[in-house]
């Protein structure tokens, strides 16, 4: 007897993870839109009590010679810099009237009695330092120093003491400036700035969805989508306001990428819906397909944009890594939002968010584009890597700074102040360096004078006051208060820079004092100090921060591709749209070109914390785009084997919507452009110019050309490479 033998059916292959969450999503789609308005209810509160929390941390280096320093003089001298500059004018024009000065003993005294305040003085209680008075005799200073934490100062101490020293007399008439003022009077400027860019942004995003998608309920979910993303992110900036200062410009991030990633993410989980209906689907295996696809890559773009900031958490700086919270925040509200919210909502109303003219033919612009550039791939793309080169070669003349007052607007009170000292005074009394002796075991005495007179002799000195008298040009000039230099087993001297210098290099005078052989151990500390230190060690992190980020980005393409080459190719692609931004960073905010119609004032350099910063946030968002195009090239390649009709491809579906995302998101963070705070300008100018050129020259010319160039090469890697990659690659 012969036994037929019915061979098996083959086994289904099996359904990928990220499938089943869309079947999942689209049978539960009651249950999750439920639970995400009880979630949105349930994240307002914390998401609210954000914005109050948030603050600026201080140029401040921990652990430097300049924060020894500030330790010392608090602790062994009672002493430090004065955070709170009060500008008093003489009414009758002279300070040194009668009149004038008991009113300026009277305001010191009533300003050294204030709850906060430790320690008071002025040009009447320190002898008529010729530093504390205008060169016309008009206007006098008082300094006070309170000491605290940024947040507990700007927020609690001084907000109570400056509307009660402002009241001035019959005699004088009183304003108020400093370090601690200029920054007090930022926050809420800041604040006003993402709620007016806000209401203008939103409207304007909601047409631009509208006229790219045909569909007001399309456009109405990716506006609620980025909302989502900003809820969730402001929520989870909680989270670290419990141990950290978070700086107030990181809710101006949140806002801008919040409402930006959550409409990119939105239209690419849309666009794949509609794209698998027209297939021929059904709306609930549509959605498993986008959530399949689509979500995919929205992961991929959110691990990459988070993994850009997150390395900013390796700046001992409050300032840096605020950036990396708010950016981890909202990418984790926005890929929330797109892989588990928007598919419930598609198979709930799917039908009205498809095009109302189905199988309209797709544009031939970007698939004639991409061959077109194929077609001639050197003349193409070293045509357009000239004019980027061009357009980013003003960075070439960056010159790091610092910030003053000056990111205020003109209007801002503590602005006028400073301007006032900054044109009025021969020196910068508050912004003195300040040398502590490190050495308590013996008589100092006899080696001050000759110290006080070398420090005397460098330039830009205006004068040197220690417990010896007041020194200028290398002479005596003052008996000055010897009482104010003592302290427990040491001294220190008061290094006062002239006006010039301040407005020049102030980081120069620090270098020339730390140089200078001193007769006993010191500690230079002061403001000028402080940014000097704090550069120094921002600049001496930039290497490894660079490497690390770039390392990071080309992990996750790597695994998302198999390829090395493309994560090579893509960094450089992303660093030549960068070269552009920082090109127009120095153009328009060094070189002061623009500043009329965008309102600012140039100070001739950059602060050193942006162009980090700056890269850090442009490079993230670039490195979506990348994965967004890559991805869907990578799809059809598998598809085919096909590199140059995978690029043809991969643009026909993907070149339309990233122009489309890349411009909503630009107009995102342009607006902030109108911006009061130059930081928040440049934030938005700056990274709005990335966009705009990744979107359009690097992703439409430089990449298929690139990959055109390249060919197969395209996706190799070295044998343990792909072996590593068949284990642990997530491109299926």
């Amino acid at each position: 007897m012969i036994m037929k033998v019915v061979p098996r059916p083959a086994a289904a292959p099996p359904v990928p993870p990220l499938r089943r969450l869309g079947h999942l999503l689209a049978r539960r789609r009651r249950l999750v839109m439920v639970l995400t308005l009880l979630g949105v209810v349930a994240l307002g509160v914390p998401a609210a009590g954000t914005v109050s929390g948030l603050s600026l941390a201080r140029y401040e280096a921990p652990g430097s010679e300049s924060d020894r320093a500030r330790v010392e003089l608090a602790e062994r001298f009672g002493t430090g810099s004065a955070g709170l500059v009060l500008l008093v004018t003489a009414v009758d024009g002279d300070v040194d009237g009668p009149a004038a000065a008991a009113s300026g003993r009277a305001l010191t005294a009533r300003l050294a009695g204030l709850e906060g305040v430790a320690e008071a003085a002025s040009y009447w209680t320190r002898g008529a330092p010729a530093t504390m008075r205008s060169r016309d005799g008009r206007h006098a200073l008082v300094v006070a120093r309170i000491p605290g934490d940024a947040g507990r100062v700007r927020s609690e101490i001084l907000p109570k003491i400056v509307p009660e020293v402002l009241r001035g007399d019959a005699a004088i008439t009183v304003r108020a400036g400093g370090g601690e003022e200029v920054f007090r009077q930022l926050v809420p400027l800041a604040r006003q700035d993402f709620v007016r860019a806000e209401l203008v942004v939103v409207p304007l995003v909601l047409v631009l969805l509208w006229l790219y998608l045909r569909r007001l309920l399309a456009a109405v979910l990716a506006v609620v989508l980025g909302a989502l993303a900003m809820v969730i992110g402001l929520a989870l900036l909680r989270i670290p306001l419990l141990y950290a200062d978070v700086s107030t410009f990181a809710l101006n991030l949140t806002l801008a990428m919040g409402l930006g990633l959550g409409v990119d993410y939105a239209l690419f989980m849309i666009a794949r819906f509609r794209e698998e209906v027209a297939l021929g689907r059904d709306r609930h295996e549509a959605v498993a397909r986008a959530v399949e696809r689509a979500g995919r890559t929205v992961i991929f773009s959110g691990v990459t944009v988070a993994a850009s900031l997150s390395v900013l958490l390796l700046m001992p700086f409050d300032f840096f890594r605020s950036f990396a919270y708010a950016g981890i925040a909202v990418v984790a509200g926005g890929v929330t939002g797109a892989v588990l919210v928007l598919p419930a909502v598609l198979a709930a109303v799917g039908d009205r968010v498809l095009p109302r003219r189905p199988g309209r033919a797709r544009g031939t612009f970007w698939p004639g584009l991409a061959t077109r550039v194929m077609g001639r791939p050197l003349l193409y793309g070293g045509a357009a890597a000239a004019v980027l080169l061009l357009l980013g070669s003003p960075f070439l003349g960056l010159r790091l700074g610092v910030a003053d007052d000056r990111v205020l607007p003109a209007s801002a009170p503590a602005r006028q102040t400073s301007e006032v000292i900054r044109a009025e005074f021969p020196a910068e009394e508050t912004d003195a360096l300040q040398i502590v002796s490190a050495d308590t075991s013996g008589d100092l005495s006899r080696a001050v004078p000759g110290y006080a007179a070398a420090l005397s002799r460098l330039p830009g000195v205006a004068q040197v006051d220690s417990a010896a008298g007041s020194y200028a040009a290398g002479a005596r000039v003052s008996a000055g208060d010897p009482s104010r230099f003592a302290g427990a087993g040491g001294t220190w001297l008061s290094v006062i820079p002239s006006a010039e210098l301040m407005e020049d290099d102030p980081v120069r005078l620090v270098g020339d004092v730390r140089a200078l052989r001193a007769p006993f151990e010191v500690l230079v500390g002061g403001y000028p100090a402080e940014l000097a230190d704090y550069r120094r060690a921002v600049v001496e992190r930039l290497p490894p921060l660079l490497a690390l980020i770039l390392a990071i980005t080309f992990a996750v393409l790597f695994l998302m591709t198999g390829s090395v080459l493309i994560p090579l190719k893509a960094t450089v692609l992303n660093l030549l749209s960068l070269s552009v931004m920082f090109g127009a960073l120095v153009w328009i905010y060094q070189d002061g070109n623009l500043s009329g119609p965008l309102g600012f004032t140039p100070t001739g350099a950059l602060d050193a914390s942006i162009p980090i910063l700056m890269f850090c946030v442009a490079y993230g968002l670039s490195m979506d785009y990348e994965v967004l195009l890559l991805s869907r090239i990578k799809e059809e390649y598998d598809l085919t084997g096909d590199t140059p009709g995978a690029v043809v491809a991969g643009l026909r579906h993907g070149g339309p919507l990233i122009t489309a995302a890349g411009g909503i998101l630009a107009v995102s963070f342009a607006v902030y452009g109108t911006a009061q705070v130059v930081f928040v300008q440049m934030l938005g100018v700056g990274t709005a110019v990335a966009i705009i050129v990744d979107a359009t020259v690097i992703r439409a010319v430089l990449v298929p050309a690139a990959m055109r160039l390249a060919g197969e090469a395209n996706w190799w890697a070295p044998g343990p490479l792909r072996r590593l990659h068949a284990r642990i690659g997530l491109s299926g």
